[in-house]
């Protein structure tokens, strides 16, 4: 039976929903910032005229869109809020959280274990994630026959279907772990997927029951597929992917997979972490306090620009 599991990480909460062994579905959540949950008041800074959308000014000065203003709210309004979707961050830009009038008692966002109903584990089964992260970092999966390529852009995510297969089985192949990619990498919003060019309609049409079938667990709407191999996967969205999450800040991602290697050493001594410069500047000093705290040893950086940004590693060395 497949179970929720969460580690609480040095800045960040990660979630596995574990089943035989693997992990079908993952989650990451970057404490801070305004996210999915949070109900706090909040000050109206701006108002489109005629209309019931806004931008509010949260105590942490972070910005937000919010709808459904009621027709009295006035620029300058205390209002209180519940942020519906978190911020998500993009190569180049940063979409703002949004939020809307709420009537409930001010309240944090949830935790990761909060809002799955999952049981906080010290550990997760040894390298399950490993492997999810190393989907998210490189936004690639092989399968049998192909590869998916997955891209956050602007206006969706992009996954594109390669592969040494003719079209039509190609497309078909790669519909179960487009499927479990979704989960993995938590993916949703405006997805946009290119097949190969399928001419016939009978073939389209089959991928379409396939994917339909598929996707049968996720609350979604889709486009049929076009006569160029496309298709829009659209599903609601509340918080960032981990694609979107790593794809924003890499050396941040890296800094706390880093933190999380250097609590699994277990040989004796004083940590020493050796990383890539941008890695070292993302290390925040509370995460080292935290480090020690938890593991009750020193902990030293040590700046290596030969190093790749996830190629960063933790060891014992003497005190």
């Amino acid at each position: 039976m497949a179970e929720w599991l969460v580690e609480q990480g040095i800045g960040e909460e990660r979630a596995i929903l574990a089943e035989r062994g693997d992990a079908i579905a993952a989650r990451l959540r970057w404490p801070g910032g305004l996210e999915a949950g949070l109900v706090e008041e909040a000050k109206l800074i701006a108002r489109t005229a005629n209309s019931k959308r806004g931008t509010a000014r949260f105590a942490s000065g972070e910005e937000a869109l919010v709808d459904q203003l009621p027709h009295e709210a006035s620029q300058g309004a205390l209002l209180r809020l519940v942020v519906t979707r978190s911020a998500i961050g993009e190569r180049g830009r940063l979409k703002r959280a949004q939020a809307r009038p709420a009537q409930e008692t001010p309240r944090p966002a949830p935790t990761l274990a909060e809002d799955l109903g999952a049981r906080i584990v010290p550990r997760f089964p040894a390298g399950l994630w490993e492997d999810v992260f190393a989907d998210a970092w490189s936004g690639e999966a092989a399968f049998s026959g192909g590869a998916l390529t997955i891209t956050p852009t602007p206006a969706l995510t992009l996954i594109d279907i390669d592969g040494t297969l003719p079209p039509r089985d190609l497309a078909l192949a790669a519909i179960d772990p487009l499927a479990a990619m979704l989960a993995r990498l938590d993916l949703a919003g405006s997805i946009g997927i290119d097949f190969p060019t399928l001419p016939d309609k009978g073939d389209r049409k089959q991928v379409d029951s396939a994917l339909e079938l598929a996707l049968d667990d996720l609350p979604n709407e889709r486009t049929s597929m076009n006569g160029f191999g496309f298709v829009q996967v659209v599903s609601r969205l509340s918080r960032p992917s981990l694609l979107h999450l790593l794809a924003r800040d890499r050396a941040g991602a890296a800094a706390r997979l880093l933190l999380r290697q250097a609590e699994l050493v277990s040989a004796p001594g004083a940590l020493l972490l050796t990383c890539h410069p941008a890695v070292e500047a993302a290390l925040r000093s509370e995460w080292l306090d935290d480090l020690a705290r938890r593991t009750g040893r020193t902990v030293r950086v040590k700046a290596d620009p030969g190093l790749a940004l996830a190629a960063a590693f933790a060891q014992a060395v003497p005190i």
